[in-house]
């Protein structure tokens, strides 16, 4: 018997391919597509994302025509940042995940990983029969709530040719092998399956577990900031007499959960409930989606970034090598809720304003000074009064309508509020534009 985890979707080779000797290859690359040693999402943020390699392939994500309205004007004069998602359906997790990927974030509220667990069972060095069945875990989190929900779905349990699948022991378990700081201790609710043969979970199929940290074990006061990583893991044992080359069950990409009760975010306080205080998220870089669509609020806005991360040498101030942050996992943004370097990163962008367009470039209050990174971050405009080894002019400056600014402003300031991303270098976001 040999045994292989592969990409949840990805297509196997028959019994048929198998016996004639085309299709041990085909398990093998399809094995090779699991990145051994790659355990965690490359959205990861924080320090979960220093604990195991990351993948080398971006996770699944739900279409940016699907994250924000085409037109923003159709939610009213307010501008505001969409809800995030807090629900995932099985559906939505398997289309997600497709055929080739392991990991799938609809939102830092609501995110699913899987693998396909495939046993080719042999009788002398021969393959005569096949079984798999495959996971799925999706991860969701209510609003202002410290407990996290994972339900695993166990599906697609199939059978071919002579195999001892049936009597076959799967074990399941819930891992958490690290925590920052150390030493939390956690709330484990529901029913994970434990040890159940591959019959009973085809019955059976899908089981929840909860985790939930109380306030009070966190770093850094201001936010009792708590991160861990949570870890399926699946193990099988084949039934005497069969024997098991290969892979004895593996492990799916680790989950990085990440509480915290930041004074700048709803809940606060518990309203009342000292132990309710705060909320659980998943620690991903997660999109800000702005809309350069003809009849969007922030119109402007987005176009503006849209040239800075398109065409940047065409942007004020000039620097020949300019390559602003926010597009990509990898270099994303990082919110600052110090007043002093918010006010400095705009202050240095209006400088640039009237450098280029002079001292009236307000155009009598009509306009105002655009800046991108956002003044709300640590890449704004000031960032080299803080890092001398940062670029100067790694920004863009540019008068827009004041009423677009605004509207950008705030989305932003929604987006912040919606998505709990907290001050530092232990989160981040990225923009995306609907053109």
């Amino acid at each position: 018997m040999e045994s292989y985890v592969l990409p949840v979707g990805a297509a196997k080779p028959s019994l048929k391919d198998l016996q004639n000797g085309h299709g041990m290859q085909r398990l093998r690359d399809l094995a090779a597509q699991t990145e051994p040693g790659a355990r965690m999402p490359v959205e990861t943020v924080g320090p979960a994302a220093s604990h195991a390699p990351l993948s080398r392939k971006p996770s699944g994500a739900p279409q940016t025509s699907q994250s924000a309205p085409a037109a923003r004007a159709t939610i009213g004069p307010s501008a505001i940042a969409p809800e995030p998602a807090r629900a995932m359906t099985y559906e939505e997790c398997v289309k997600g995940l497709g055929s080739d990927k392991k990991f799938y974030v609809k939102s830092r509220f609501a995110v699913c990983n899987g693998a396909s667990f495939l046993q080719t069972w042999t009788r002398n060095n021969q393959p005569v029969g096949e079984s798999m069945f495959n996971v799925r875990v999706i991860g969701t989190i209510a609003k202002n709530s410290r407990t996290i929900n994972f339900q695993y779905h166990f599906t697609d349990f199939a059978t071919t040719g002579t195999t001892g699948a049936a009597a076959m022991p799967i074990t399941t378990k819930g891992n958490i092998p690290q925590s920052w700081p150390a030493g939390a201790k956690y709330t484990r609710g529901g029913k994970i399956p434990g040890t159940k043969t591959f019959t009973q979970l085809k019955t059976q199929r899908t089981f929840n577990e909860t985790v939930t940290a109380k306030p009070g074990q966190g770093s850094k006061k201001s936010l009792d900031l708590l991160f861990t990583v949570y870890e399926p893991d699946i193990s099988y044992t084949p039934p005497p007499p069969w024997t098991l080359r290969g892979n004895l069950g593996g492990k799916l990409f680790m989950l990085a959960p990440r509480w915290e009760s930041a004074s700048y975010l709803a809940n606060s306080t518990g309203g009342g409930k000292p132990d309710k205080k705060g909320a659980a998220t998943f620690s991903y870089v997660t999109p800000l989606t702005l809309s350069a669509k003809q009849g969007a609020e922030e119109q402007a806005e987005a176009a503006h970034i849209q040239q800075a991360f398109l065409v940047p040498q065409d942007t004020k101030p000039y620097m020949s090598a300019k390559k602003v942050p926010g597009q990509t996992a990898k270099d994303p943004l990082h919110r600052t809720v110090s007043a002093t370097r918010i006010d400095k990163n705009r202050a240095a962008a209006v400088k640039q304003c009237k450098r280029y367009w002079g001292a009236n470039y307000t155009q009598g209050g009509k306009l105002e000074c655009d800046e991108y990174p956002f003044a709300s971050t640590y890449e704004g405009a000031a960032e080299p009064e803080y890092d001398p080894e940062v670029k100067k002019f790694n920004f863009s400056a540019k008068p827009i309508a004041k009423d677009d600014n605004q509207a950008g402003g705030s989305i932003l300031k929604s987006f912040y509020a919606k998505n709990r991303i907290i001050d530092g270098l232990d989160d981040g976001f990225i923009v995306k534009i609907l053109a």
